[in-house]
């Protein structure tokens, strides 16, 4: 038992350390991975990543997952820039798994960090919220990464609170974002080069009407479901008042 909580202490240990390792990196090194910087050597830049692919793939999916799990807003560039480098599916998939790696760190770490001292102190007020969590969540987080109405890290700490399995978080998650991923990498895809991201940032790159599209697509099972629902009490509220 002593070795298997020592085990799982380190694991806990590495786990919290990537954050602010990540975040000490991203500070002192911010300017040699600005898109400004990168822009300049954009040719040179994607030719080495082709001619070194396991090498680069690895570095987009450690730098991916600890920027997502440290919470750097930077995540929506550097998916269109992914898709510009790698081309649309590997970039795709390498994005799609680093990022729900690093939103399944965030949730763990405000698990074991946040969610005792939050029940202790909200334990009443929580019940109810656990309660429809437990019934619905999934439907719940499917459309928080579906609809951006929250910032993701801000998802990732308050699913991380409630008693959803880890599992669930992670495959609703990997699900939920496969829409907007797919955008952003394909809008990286058919930049000519990377000065324009440079230049005219994410919005002037990405097609929001395209990511409306993509969401109103997204919330259809959602919508379905709930009207099937409905319908559903009405019947029994029917059968129960004949």
């Amino acid at each position: 038992m002593t070795a298997t909580r020592r085990l799982s202490g380190l694991r806990w240990l590495a786990l919290i350390g990537l954050i602010p390792i990540a975040c000490v990196l991203l500070y002192f090194f911010r300017d040699e991975l600005s898109f400004q910087r990168l822009a300049e050597h954009d040719t040179a830049v994607r030719t080495w990543c082709r001619g070194h692919r396991l090498a680069s793939y690895s570095a987009l999916f450690v730098i991916y997952t600890a920027a997502t799990g440290a919470s750097v807003p930077a995540a929506a560039g550097m998916t269109v820039a992914a898709g510009w480098i790698f081309g649309f599916w590997p970039a795709f998939i390498l994005t799609s798994f680093a990022s729900t790696s690093g939103a399944t760190a965030a949730f763990l770490v405000s698990r074991r960090l946040l969610r005792d001292r939050v029940r202790e102190r909200f334990a009443e007020r929580l019940k109810e919220i656990e309660a429809a969590l437990e019934r619905d969540g999934a439907s719940y987080l499917f459309l928080l990464r579906l609809v951006p109405l929250l910032p993701f890290f801000v998802i990732n700490i308050v699913m991380g609170l409630t008693p959803m399995r880890v599992f669930t978080f992670w495959w609703v998650s990997q699900l939920g974002m496969l829409p907007g991923t797919a955008l952003y990498v394909a809008a990286g895809a058919s930049m000519p080069t990377l000065k324009v991201l440079a230049d005219q940032g994410v919005t002037g790159v990405v097609n929001f009407r395209v990511l409306g599209l993509f969401t109103i697509l997204g919330l259809m099972p959602i919508v379905a479901r709930r009207l099937y629902l409905q319908w559903r009490r009405h019947q029994q509220a029917g059968s129960a008042e004949q």
